[in-house]
Order: C-alpha cells, then structure tokens, then sequence
C-alpha cells in the first residue's frame, strides 16, 4: 500500500471514529482532574492502599499481585465458570464503590462505620444498576467514577518513584500480554461477553446497544467493523497513578504536565487502534505519562522530587 493509500485510510478511519475518540479522551481528562481534585480528601480518609507510599517494593507486590489474579481470572474463563467470573468482579467492582465513595461521606463528618454504610448503600445501588442494565452510558459514567477514585487512591498509595517502576513494570506486561501471548485479548472477549463494567465503551453511532455486543474475537477474525471502541479502565487508572502522584509531590502544573503526556499517548495509540487490531495501550499511555512528568517537574519545579 503506497503512502497516499495509507493516508486516506487513516483519514477515512479518523472520520468514522472521531467522536468516540475525543469522547473517550474527554474521559481521561475528566477522570485524570477529579482524581487530583480528590487527593485531599481521599489524604483525609487514609484510604491508601500502603503504609509507605516511597517504598519502592510497593510497585513490584501489586505486579505480582495482577499476575496471580488475571491467571486466576483466564483459568475460570477456560473452565466456562461465567457465573463465578461475574460474581468476582462484581464484588470487586462494588467493593471498590466502597473505598472510592467512602472519603465524600468522611470530608462531611461522616466518619468511620457510619461512613462505611453510606459508601455501602451507593456501592449498591450502583453496582445493581451495572447487573440489571448494563448499557454503554451506564458502563461509563461507572467507570469514569472509579477511575478517578482508584487513580487518586494508587496516587497516595505511590510515591513517585514507586509510581515509575509501577507504570514501566506495567507497560512492559500490557505488550507482552497483547502482542506476545495473546491472552489480553482472551481476557477483555470474556468480560465483553459477560457484559462486565470494566471498559469504557464509546459506540460510533447513537443506535448501538452494547446489550447487543457479540465475541470481540469473532470480529477481529472475521474482519467486521466493530460499533464502538473500546478501553480498559486500567488504560486510565495506571497512567493516573503517576499524574496523582505528580501532583500530590510537585503541584498542580506538573500533574497536569504529566495528564497531557498520557493524552498525548492516548492519541498515538488511536492511529494504531483505527487498523482493527487490538493494541497495548499502556506501553504510549505510561509512556507519555512518564514523559510528560519529566518535562513538567524540570519546567515548572525544576525538579523530579524523587
């Protein structure tokens, strides 16, 4: 294909997907602001998930952590266990509710069991909705939701460097998983399948119905163009991580310095996502995120605050 031919490609395929790309990056920035927004309450609260967030083995607990959990998680789907997959992620869905609502009740006085049980009630609620109608909207104001909250929570979790090595150690797995194994792509059919609310889903025209979804493999098999577009909400939380941390460490410039280098990554990827074929994102998400820290703590703090 001569260079002309790709070029009209690439435009005709921005033309069709460029509303639920810009949709999807308003969702980042979204997401990436609440999250720092959040950082003093969630500080508040003492929601973190550990003790010493400069602690540099930190990053390396929580990577075992994902591996043990997603072999776990592809084991049950090669089992054809739906029922138990849908049960783990719902409750880990709706326990996360828990922790990401917890900090509003407790900035109100709100405070300890009497806290829990208000986050428990909206945790509920929600997470019903999910159950009962999992349709793409309802899917993505969810997600938006604990993106930002688990972002500011992994942001006061890690301290920068952790956040680093967490966001590196990640994006080297992201591509192995996707373009080496494979088994990514296994893992986001089974969810698609189970209409699971851990994707944003931003559909091309305004008739799609995600209830309507079929096998996301069987499409890319079968080279059919695909009604929406899809992320993990891991493609927002990770790169979040550092932005909160960047934040919370140097200020509000060089979080939003590192907002726009995962941004920046984010639309890198889309030109490689508009061929139809599934790609790793956090290797560009983390990686523009990692860059957009360095250039935003020599610019605006004149230091890496390491």
């Amino acid at each position: 294909m001569s260079d002309n031919q790709t070029e009209e490609s690439l435009s005709e395929a921005w033309n069709e997907n460029r509303f639920p790309i810009l949709a999807l990056a308003l969702c980042f920035v979204i997401a990436h602001i609440t999250a720092m927004y959040m950082v003093p309450a969630y500080e508040e609260a003492e929601v973190q998930a550990f003790e010493d967030p400069d602690d540099p083995t930190n990053s390396a607990y929580y990577i075992g952590i994902i591996l043990v959990f997603t072999a776990f998680i592809l084991w049950i789907a090669k089992q054809n266990l739906d029922w138990v997959l849908q049960g783990i992620f719902l409750t880990a869905i709706g326990t996360t509710f828990i922790y990401v609502f917890y900090p509003f009740f407790n900035s109100y006085g709100i405070e300890g069991f009497a806290g829990y049980v208000g986050a428990t009630a909206f945790a509920v609620q929600l997470t019903f909705l999910l159950v009962s109608y999992p349709e793409w909207y309802v899917i993505d104001l969810s997600g938006v939701i604990l993106a930002a909250g688990v972002s500011a929570i992994f942001g006061i979790s890690f301290g920068l460097l952790p956040a680093l090595l967490l966001l590196t150690g990640l994006a080297i797995y992201d591509a192995w998983a996707v373009y080496r194994t494979g088994h990514m792509v296994d893992l986001a059919d089974s969810v698609m399948d189970l209409k699971l609310p851990i994707l944003l889903v931003m559909p091309k025209s305004w008739d799609y119905s995600f209830l309507k979804q079929g096998s996301l493999n069987e499409q890319i098999e079968s080279g059919e163009k695909r009604g929406a577009l899809f992320m993990g909400l891991g493609d927002l939380v990770i790169p979040g991580a550092l932005v909160v941390s960047s934040k919370s460490a140097l200020g509000w410039s060089v979080g939003l310095a590192t907002m726009v280098g995962s941004l920046a990554g984010f639309f890198i990827l889309m030109i490689y996502v508009l061929s139809g074929r599934p790609q790793a994102g956090l290797p560009l998400l983390n990686g523009g995120a990692i860059l957009g820290y360095f250039v935003g703590a020599f610019l605006f703090a004149g230091e890496l605050g390491l």
